[in-house]
């Protein structure tokens, strides 16, 4: 017989699990839609985290700690655009700096608040809906950043293929030298795109300061930022690929760890391995298939662009 409150149980730590590999790759897919191989993404989660974690210390709000964790990955992403988009400086080394960067200062800023207990993200509750065992909790019990996760997957997937403000991006990140003879700013729209990448991952990061464990810990993302890069390779760049992909990762996750539970002699250095080991596995069956990498593919990822005129 099904024990449905484990098994709502389960499904509700997936979800907290998921939501910030969601978010941060969702604002990478914006970013490298524009041409912009962003590899900080760690960096700027870290950052999220404590600056989310230290606002709602301070002010007693989440809301607070949410906007200040969008402000603090928004921030750290900053000297990252003016170095690969203003001085054409190589991504791949400047995206490493900055993760590297990323998780020292936030070790410091975050020393004083190491042990300090946290306040968790307030739980929708809906009379009567709510209450229904299995659904209620799953579909009207989730905080507010795991609704917004949802609606935000939504929104840039109709913004890529069906405003013209998406138009725009794909082609600045497809063909930026076109892009510029057609009178569009390469430039100013991957600095958008950059710092809205910025946002996201830092909501990632301090969704996991206040929703998913409400405390702060040093490494506390642990290489979701990697995990959530790859993501966007798995989704082939399109948001409701990424959605999909981000509720398997955090699956596998949470899985393993109750697989453990039960009993199954499965060693915990396994389980603490095997999101990533799944990301390779998924990594290796995908380049596999050069024509589909090709097809999805920005032509112009990674590359700088020095404007001509």
């Amino acid at each position: 017989m099904v024990d449905w409150p484990v098994v709502a149980a389960i499904v509700l730590t997936i979800v907290t699990a998921s939501t910030p590999l969601l978010l941060a790759a969702l604002g990478e897919v914006v970013a490298e839609r524009s041409g912009v191989l962003n590899l900080g993404v760690e960096g700027m989660m870290a950052i999220g985290a404590v600056s989310g974690f230290a606002a709602t210390h301070a002010t007693g709000s989440t809301f607070a700690g949410v906007i200040a964790s969008a402000i603090g990955g928004m921030i750290l992403a900053v000297p990252f655009a003016v170095l690969v988009i203003n001085l054409s400086v190589n991504q791949v080394a400047t995206g490493l700096s900055l993760t590297l960067f990323g998780l020292g200062a936030s070790a410091m800023i975050g020393d004083k608040y190491v042990g300090v207990p946290g306040i968790k993200l307030p739980q929708l509750h809906i009379p009567g809906l709510s209450d229904i065992p299995f659904i209620g909790p799953v579909l009207f019990g989730q905080d507010g950043l795991v609704y917004f996760s949802v609606v935000l997957t939504i929104a840039i997937g109709w913004f890529l293929t069906r405003s013209r403000g998406g138009l725009v991006l794909r082609a600045v990140g497809d063909n930026h030298d076109s892009a510029h003879n057609l009178g569009l700013s390469v430039l100013g729209v991957r600095w958008a795109a950059v710092l809205f990448g910025g946002a996201c991952a830092g909501l990632g990061g301090g969704y996991l300061s206040l929703g998913y464990t409400p405390l702060w810990t040093e490494n506390m993302t642990a290489g979701r930022g990697w995990i959530a890069v790859a993501l966007v390779v798995f989704a082939s760049w399109r948001p409701a690929r990424v959605l999909v992909g981000a509720y398997l990762f955090g699956a596998v996750t949470i899985l393993g760890f109750h697989a453990q539970g039960m009993g199954l002699a499965i060693p915990s250095q396994f389980i603490s391995a095997l999101p990533y080991l799944a990301t390779v596995v998924v990594l290796v069956i995908i380049s596999g298939n050069k024509a589909m990498l090709r097809a999805n593919t920005p032509a112009c990822l990674g590359k700088p662009f020095v404007p001509t005129r």
